[in-house]
């Protein structure tokens, strides 16, 4: 998920771009950096902002807890299976171009959202805007790489992670502001003079460019990719309410495994896939995606469900509850480029071990807390120590999974790491309300206990027991997230390179 953290790798969509194509000012440099970052802006604001203001969405339009996941799983969903694609994309169309759609759609996404009456128009809004997320943000990466010399890039990308991170910091607070003080409508609303302004900049400054030696996309494994992670996810979403042996969750869950199956057999036979599978023949490749997605299925996890707990049983309102995740982007923001020294001194292995560990200590002691605590008793600690770790674990993996495959590689498969990241934060939200409704339901004295989930989760009036039930259900989420982060640690410390180790 977008926000306060950054997806790994998405350096290799700017070092594997070709050189310029014509020498450029450096006032006009400075003007198409300004579109990327603006671009981007709409991504890391509205991915950042919206976690804290969910349980208002959920509030008033009436949605159920199925419902309030998909809206966010509806924007991973879309973005995660089609951000190859985008790349792709503007290799072949232009990247300009690309990037510029990618904005209109957004844009247009977003006056959806803020303007729906229903969560299921929301919700179509929000996959909308997963489609434009997937053409402007790799569409901005490859504008700086392509507008940029091998010996600025290093630079220009830093300035654009940084504007990432400090959008991620503010996100949270404005849309805990939003819904406490406002509407929660205007986390979309706001992309709008966002996306005008990028428009008119990105037309003034930006040159078009293309690969000229790019082919055909990959339709065929976009849709089965899309298809696949649709059934599979809304299976798995709800089951809780529906039951495991009834005849629609066993055909969503049969057929997304099949069509995920017909993705990898494409992915074989295709001339050019959008996932060349020999890739994974580098077991340092191979298991780095696999801390990838243990990591960031545990980072999408603990911040989706979160908010939930701060505003329903610690009592925060949403712009305190966004003032929590502060913390996380400050330190991220500060400290990425420390933390890449580090890693560049003692190696890989030592960051993609410790890193990942010290997150899931971080995810465990926001488990800790019980009902009623403050701020400094509650999430400080715990997202202090996350923040940490995310920090030493995320800029590795760039380097890592680029230094895993040949020079020529190195931008797919960046991509490919980002789209795992992407997809792991969409597994997240679906397998972990399974559990957070397993484990409330066997926690409750409620006949209909799944109904009361839902009251929880919508800020209705409860008794101390249902607050009880989902706070407990929130720990083993919270624990789940911290195993699989631990794990992901355990991976690093057996897979990625040391010091001295050379990848191949």
């Amino acid at each position: 998920m977008d926000g306060p953290h950054r997806s790994p790798c998405d350096a290799g969509q700017v070092q594997a771009s070709p050189p310029p194509t014509q020498a450029l000012s450096a006032a006009r440099k400075r003007w198409i950096l300004v579109a990327t970052v603006l671009g981007s802006s709409l991504t890391f604001i509205d991915g950042s902002a919206l976690g804290v203001a969910l349980p208002a969405i959920q509030r008033d339009l009436g949605a159920g807890p199925v419902a309030v996941q998909w809206v966010s799983n509806a924007y991973l969903l879309t973005l995660g299976a089609l951000v190859l694609t985008g790349g792709a994309a503007g290799d072949r169309f232009g990247r300009r171009r690309v990037f510029l759609v990618g904005i209109v759609v957004f844009a247009l996404a977003s006056l959806a959202c803020g303007l729906a009456p229903t969560v299921e128009l929301l919700i179509g809004g929000r996959a909308l805007q997963g489609i434009g997320a997937a053409l402007l943000t790799p569409g901005a990466l490859a504008v700086i790489g392509a507008t940029f010399p091998p010996e600025e890039r290093g630079k220009a990308f830093g300035t654009w992670a940084g504007a990432g991170a400090l959008f991620g910091m503010v996100g949270p607070l404005i849309g805990g502001w939003l819904a406490d003080q406002a509407d929660w409508r205007f986390i979309f609303w706001i992309n709008l003079p966002l996306a005008a302004l990028t428009i008119a900049v990105t037309l003034k400054a930006v040159p078009e460019s293309r690969d000229e030696e790019a082919r055909g996309l990959d339709w065929l494994g976009a849709l089965l990719a899309v298809g696949g992670l649709t059934a599979l996810t809304w299976a798995l979403t709800a089951a809780p309410d529906l039951g495991w042996i009834n005849f629609a969750i066993i055909a969503g869950l049969v057929g997304g495994t099949i069509l995920l199956a017909g993705f990898l057999l494409s992915q074989a036979r295709q001339s050019h896939p959008m996932m060349p599978l020999n890739l994974f023949r580098s077991p340092v490749f191979s298991g780095v995606n696999v801390l990838t997605l243990l990591l960031y299925f545990a980072l999408g996890g603990a911040m989706f469900f979160l908010p939930f707990d701060l505003i329903r049983v610690q009592e925060f309102s949403a712009t305190m509850a966004g003032a929590a995740m502060l913390p996380f982007a400050v330190v991220m923001g500060l400290f990425s480029g420390v933390a890449g020294r580090l890693a560049d001194r003692f190696g890989a292995r030592l960051s993609l071990s410790l890193g990942p560990i010290l997150s899931g200590v971080g995810l465990a002691l926001l488990a800790w807390p019980g009902p009623g605590a403050g701020y400094v008793d509650g999430p400080l600690a715990g997202m202090t120590v996350l923040a940490i770790g995310m920090t030493l674990a995320v800029g590795p993996l760039t380097a890592t999974v680029m230094g895993a495959v040949q020079p020529g590689h190195t931008g797919v498969a960046s991509g490919i790491n980002n789209a795992v990241a992407r997809v792991a934060g969409l597994l997240a939200v679906a397998l972990l309300g399974v559990i957070l409704s397993a484990v409330f339901v066997a926690g409750s004295d409620s006949p209909d206990a799944r109904a009361l989930l839902g009251q929880v989760m919508a800020g209705g009036d409860l008794d101390s027991a249902a607050t009880d039930a989902f706070h407990m259900a929130f720990r083993v989420v919270i624990l789940t997230c911290a195993a699989c982060a631990v794990l992901a640690g355990v991976i690093g410390a057996l897979m990625a390179p040391g010091r001295t180790q050379r990848l191949k």
